[in-house]
């Protein structure tokens, strides 16, 4: 049964420890958003983000949780690691040196990991001064001149390195990915507000009951494809010959290479609106007429936005699949192993079908990715609704909750639970 299954969590002292350990990390998180930036007119502030819903800087103020509204020390979210992380895995395919530590393993992970920790510490203090620029332009700074400026640039880096830290101990000692667990929280929490904006409008009459049905059952329908699609595959068969290792002697067997429909999860939506995230933090520091105009039309429902936004998922699909997704490195790994795929000739011929399919299912689900995430939000923002109902919210919301449960769910299975579902109903499949 599914609450039994869940009822199992606390019965494993391990898997026990690791969520109550994440649980407490993202309150402190959750704690660090109500701190302030001293020197910040709050009143001034909040018309600001009031006025900006729907904007470039609502969808930043979304992905840092609501700290940037309140200017706390949090309100540069996770963004900088994320564009760092972007920087540096574009980085190892065209610098050899960045390349060789990539095929290190462990110590060269931990190398790489070292400098995107840099890389978001310079980012962090370029967008924390562009910040404080910008604020001092909008006239809700107390005291504005350079005593401000380095202590917003100080206070907002330092908030982002924490983030940072809390981001890697989730997922070393916790359960879940890290970072994606601190954009998940941050949208979540403000659920209950969302829920309320829209029973306000539904109330002053604002929203008519039958818009409400509509965006509902739109909701659940983005949820259902998600859950879907998310756990989608492509199996591929493969054949194990006959053969014999010492003086044992292996029959063959039939198996296969199962391909995600979407390999890259939640991470393109998450790299897409960090990279349109720039020109607004380039036009906070630099005032040049043509760019405030771009800022101003990067609007989520216009077409110069969401062509961009687009194009850029499906970039991030087939890149981060790229770096990911190693079919030489199967098609190897398989002949080494004495697999085969029937029809296919070991080897090269192999490893260009793999990619061929990979190729091919990687289209399907750049587009499921593009739908899900700017039909939905074209739709809402035509009826005034809060963005973070949005399909990248939702996307992100039901992506990292699956692959957080199918972690809890293996740390069950591996010792003898039967997950969250009825024996023989399948598991959850994460990525």
């Amino acid at each position: 049964m599914l609450g039994s299954g869940f009822g199992n969590i606390f019965k494993t002292a391990e898997l026990k420890k690791r969520i109550l350990f994440t649980l407490a990390l993202l309150i402190v998180y959750r704690i660090g958003v109500h701190v302030p930036v001293p020197g910040i007119d709050g009143l001034a502030l909040a018309e600001i983000f009031e006025r900006a819903r729907g904007t470039i800087l609502g969808i930043f103020n979304m992905f840092s949780g609501g700290a940037l509204e309140r200017l706390s020390v949090f309100a540069l979210g996770i963004m900088p690691y994320i564009s760092a992380s972007i920087i540096l895995q574009l980085l190892t395919v065209v610098v050899p040196h960045l390349e060789r530590l990539k095929k290190e393993g462990d110590q060269g992970r931990k190398k790489i990991t070292q400098y995107t920790r840099y890389g978001t510490v310079v980012l962090s203090l370029i967008q924390g001064f562009a910040i404080a620029v910008g604020l001092e332009k909008m006239g809700t700074v107390l005291d504005p001149g350079w005593d401000f400026r380095l202590m917003t640039v100080i206070t907002l880096t330092s908030g982002t390195a924490f983030l940072m830290w809390l981001g890697e101990q989730i997922t070393e000692r916790g359960i879940g990915n890290g970072i994606s667990l601190i954009i998940f929280a941050g949208i979540v929490v403000r659920m209950p507000s969302a829920m309320a904006n829209m029973y306000r409008l539904l109330t002053t009459g604002e929203m008519g009951l039958f818009i409400l049905l509509i965006l509902i059952i739109l909701m659940l329908a983005v949820v259902g494809v998600i859950i879907f699609v998310e756990q989608g595959q492509r199996r591929i068969p493969v054949q194990y010959a006959k053969r014999v290792v010492g003086r044992k002697m292996y029959q063959g067997q039939s198996s296969h290479l199962p391909l995600k429909i979407n390999t890259s999860g939640v991470i393109p939506p998450i790299f897409a609106s960090s990279i349109m995230m720039f020109p607004a933090t380039v036009a906070g520091i630099i005032t040049i007429p043509w760019l405030q105009g771009i800022v101003d039309s990067l609007r989520p429902g216009n077409f110069l936005y969401e062509s961009l936004f687009v194009g850029m998922i499906f970039f991030f699909c087939y890149f981060y699949t790229a770096v990911t997704f190693n079919p030489v490195e199967v098609a190897d790994n398989m002949q080494k192993n004495g697999g085969y795929i029937p029809g296919i000739r070991p080897g090269r011929r192999t490893a260009d079908y793999i990619d061929r399919v990979l190729t091919r299912i990687t289209l399907g689900g750049a587009i499921y990715v593009s739908a899900v995430c700017v039909l939905p939000s074209i739709l809402i923002t035509r009826f005034n609704v809060p963005f973070y109902f949005g399909g990248t919210a939702l996307l992100i919301v039901v992506g990292v909750s699956i692959d957080t449960i199918s972690q809890i769910e293996s740390h069950l299975l591996t010792r003898h639970y039967e997950g969250f579902m009825k024996k023989g109903s399948g598991k959850i499949k994460g990525r």
